[in-house]
């Protein structure tokens, strides 16, 4: 199978930024418009603050997940896989990550395809067979390829702005007068924010849904071998019901950026930033039939 843009991701990806974009635009005049001096020093600090996200995503992804860069002399198979798949994709060779965690996933990070990270869990090394664990190394790549991190830290960040601000007026507004437009103006820029800040979530959970499906097929032309992905998404869902809960709390953050998301329930597959296992299954089983004709 050879590697195709996938336009429906791209198109995807641009409407879902523009739509963002133009929230954000309202946004920012409503609450220039109620909260006057606030928002100069507002904008400053999350500005800084995206600044480092961006540039630094990777080192601060690792950090926060306890994963540790290792050598091609720690680990020599996990590294040749990497090697091996990034030149199958026609990518740099990305920086390799080990997470001590009895939870079998993986997950890609970093703002560029030359600024990249990709980390497996020594529990997912247990777990899958060589070529199941190349599916999930090349399903973390053809996120690198697409461009995912980039897109979904940008939006990320930009919901969590309206999130902050719904925080930051609900503690330091509290009836205070501003500008003349009194306590009920702080109440509407919190207002705004919140409803934003929904509109947000439902439309990155909804592109976060399809670049999954993206990247399972873009592992399936890295790889040529679809079966391989479905089986290992198999074991690893049938591996989470016995993951202690301690590990599943501490790591449930990072569901947008793991191969199989921890949560689960009705509302947690409502809110779920991956699709059904059942349906990826669905869709890689149809593109083996593809290749086998």
């Amino acid at each position: 199978m050879n590697w195709q843009a996938d336009w429906g991701l791209r198109f995807r990806m641009f409407l879902t930024m523009f739509l963002l974009f133009a929230l954000y635009i309202v946004f920012a005049g409503v609450i220039t418009a109620y909260m006057q001096g606030d928002i100069l020093l507002f904008a400053v600090l999350f500005g800084g603050m995206s600044l480092v996200q961006y540039y630094f995503s990777d080192t601060l992804t690792l950090k926060s997940m306890g994963a540790k860069t290792v050598s091609a002399d720690e680990y020599p198979q996990l590294h040749g896989s990497v090697e091996r798949l990034s030149q199958q994709a026609d990518l740099p060779k990305p920086k390799v990550a080990v997470i001590d965690s009895q939870v079998p996933n993986a997950f890609a990070t970093g703002r560029n395809q030359k600024n990249a990270a990709v980390a497996v869990t020594t529990e997912l090394m247990r777990t899958l067979d060589r070529e199941e664990l190349d599916g999930v190394i090349a399903h973390e790549l053809a996120h690198v390829k697409n461009r995912d991190m980039m897109v979904m830290t940008i939006a990320s960040f930009l919901s969590t702005i309206a999130f902050m601000v719904v925080r930051w007026g609900a503690f330091f507004g509290g009836g205070r007068s501003r500008g003349g437009k009194g306590g009920g103006g702080i109440m509407v820029a919190i207002l705004v924010s919140l409803v934003v800040w929904i509109i947000s979530y439902i439309l990155i959970r909804a592109l976060s849904r399809y670049r999954e499906y993206s990247a399972d097929r873009g592992a399936a032309a890295i790889t040529g071998n679809p079966s391989a992905l479905a089986s290992a998404l198999l074991k690893i869902s049938g591996q989470m019901d016995k993951v202690p809960k301690e590990d599943m709390r501490e790591e449930a953050e990072m569901n947008a950026f793991f191969i199989i998301p921890i949560k689960s329930g009705v509302v947690g597959r409502l809110f779920s930033t991956h699709p059904p296992t059942e349906k990826r299954v669905e869709q890689l089983r149809e593109l083996e039939r593809e290749l086998a004709a």
